[in-house]
Order: structure tokens, then sequence, then C-alpha cells
């Protein structure tokens, strides 16, 4: 459907060819827009509805008093699967630390919840199949996990700011919600609203991306610098999606066209787990509650998980 009205639009009424650099690049942008801007609004809707059922205090109440490891594998799985995004960092960090959960276990949460996107991963499932989405998510807790474990050996707490330690676990509960089925409705259509108003802007720049890299740039040049052989692509993809101010869902499109124009898929995983999971708006709110030195740690850690993430599978694809 998406494609055949993006082929009635550039095709057919602009006249354009499809062996046409613009005809490709807008063909790719309108599919993309279309497509990814309906599935954003039905599955966040959805999980809207979710959210209704698992509050942050649920899932903090989840991960008290188990065993590290074990409590490690709930935060890990809880990241991945409730749908808080970076926003959250702040309150779920003092929740936690409050609940007397070690901050290993804290930061595996914090680190699985924004790179495993729910939202990213039904669209990846969309866009680019079953098996990188699968690649994508195992690796994301894999990060998550190890990441966290290597946190805590570092000992955490003591770059902690010393407020969070004082605040009583009630402010950062959430208010009490309508739980009727016109109260869920009304809040999912709320996040409808508030999620894809934020983020369509940033939706539309990596699809602008994606269409630019789709039809104006040669395969044989993406396959040389993007290729599984060039040793350097997988650091270089990490650098560059570190500063970049977008999430799971806007790079979609990107890695998309980089993996159609031939860049290897250990490369682009790394660029959009380094987005999702190292960006300057969550690092610029975990520094209200970690001080510089366990900030630039978990950059580090972080960085160099992915970075070998990268390596390891364009070793193995």
């Amino acid at each position: 459907m998406f494609e055949q009205l993006a082929n009635l639009l550039i095709y057919h009424w602009g006249g354009l060819s499809p062996t046409s650099q613009l005809g490709a690049a807008l063909h790719f942008f309108v599919m993309d827009t279309t497509k990814i801007l309906v599935m954003l609004v039905l599955i966040i809707y959805l999980m809207g509805l979710f959210r209704t059922l698992l509050s942050p205090e649920k899932v903090r109440e989840y991960i008290r008093g188990r065993s590290t490891a074990l409590a490690r594998i709930f935060a890990v799985t809880l990241g991945a699967v409730t749908p808080f995004c970076s926003c959250s960092s702040i309150p779920l960090f003092i929740g936690f630390v409050e609940a007397g959960i070690p901050l290993g276990v804290t930061f595996s949460f914090l680190i699985a919840s924004p790179m495993i996107n729910e939202v990213a991963v039904v669209l990846l499932i969309g866009l680019l199949g079953w098996q990188l989405t699968f690649f994508y998510v195992a690796a994301g807790l894999t990060v998550a996990y190890v990441g966290g474990a290597l946190l805590e050996r570092f000992h955490p707490e003591q770059w902690v700011e010393p407020y969070v330690w004082k605040i009583q676990m009630g402010v950062v509960t959430s208010p009490a919600r309508d739980t009727s089925w016109r109260g869920r409705h009304e809040f999912a259509l709320g996040e409808v609203e508030e999620i894809v108003g934020r983020i369509w802007p940033w939706v539309l720049i990596g699809i602008g991306v994606g269409a630019a890299v789709h039809g104006y740039v040669p395969q044989t040049w993406a396959e040389t610098l993007a290729g599984k052989d060039n040793f350097l692509t997988v650091p270089l993809a990490v650098l560059i999606g570190i500063p970049l101010y977008s999430n799971a869902v806007g790079v979609i499109p990107l890695a998309e066209a980089m993996l159609n124009k031939g860049a290897a898929v250990g490369t682009t995983l790394a660029l959009m787990m380094s987005i999702a999971a190292i960006s300057l708006p969550e690092l610029i709110m975990l520094r209200k509650v970690i001080r510089w030195p366990g900030l630039l740690l978990f950059v580090a850690v972080l960085t160099m998980a992915i970075i070998l993430v990268g390596w390891t599978f364009n070793l193995l694809t």
C-alpha cells in the first residue's frame, strides 16, 4: 500500500523516473514517511494502553529484593519491554536507588530501556525483517547486562549526587490514573499526541538522510567505506552516533538505506545502538544525578561494548 502510494505520487503524478537519483530518493522518502508515521500512531497507542497496566513503581517492585544476578535479568528484561524513554531516567534512577537496588542493576535497566525501544523493534520488523531485529535485540540485551555488571565493579555509588540519597521514595510515585476503559483510551491518545509530537521532526530528518543515502550514495562507495572489511567503520559509526540528537525510531530509515546500499550489519547496528543508548539528551539528564567521573565511565563502557558488538557481527555476517 505504501509503495503503491509512493509510486503514484512520485512516478505517475510527479513524472520522475525510477532510475533517476531524485526519483529514487523521493520515492524512499514518501514510502517510509507514510509507513513509519502510520505504524508509530498504532504502536504508541497500544503501548499507551500497556503503560496503564505497568507503572515505574511496579517495575521497581519487581526488581527489589532479588539476588543481584536475578535482579539484573529482571532489569534488562523489563527495560526491554517497558515503554519508558530517556525522559524517565531521573525518576527511575532515584526510585531504584531509594529501593536499595544495586546501581549496576539500575544501569542495566537504563541501558536496555532506550536501546530496545518497543516502537523501534516493531518498526524494525516491518522495515528490515525478523533477522536484523533479532540481532539488534540480542545485542542490546547483552550490552545492557554486561555493561551494568562492569559498571558495578567500579562501585558507582561514590559518584551519585548527594541529594539523590536524601530523596524519599514517595517523591517519585506516579499519580493515580483513571483505570476505566475510557480513561485508558484517553491516556493512550495523549501518549500518541505527546510522543509523535515530540519525535516527528527527528523521524523526518532520519528519513530524509536515509532518502539521500538511498538516492545519491553509490553502492560501491557505501560498500567500501561501511563494509565489514573496514576495521575503522564500527568505531567511527559509534562516535558519529553519540552526538546525534535522535532516537532508535528516527535512525531506522537511515539503517534501512545503509543496509540497502551494502553497509555491514555490525556497522549499522553499532550506529543504531550508540544513538539510542548514548544519546546526548539522556546523558544531560543523567548528569543531574551522576557526577562526571561516573557519567564518563558509563559512556566509556557502553562505547567499548557497542564497538565489540559491531565488530562481532561484521565477522559473523
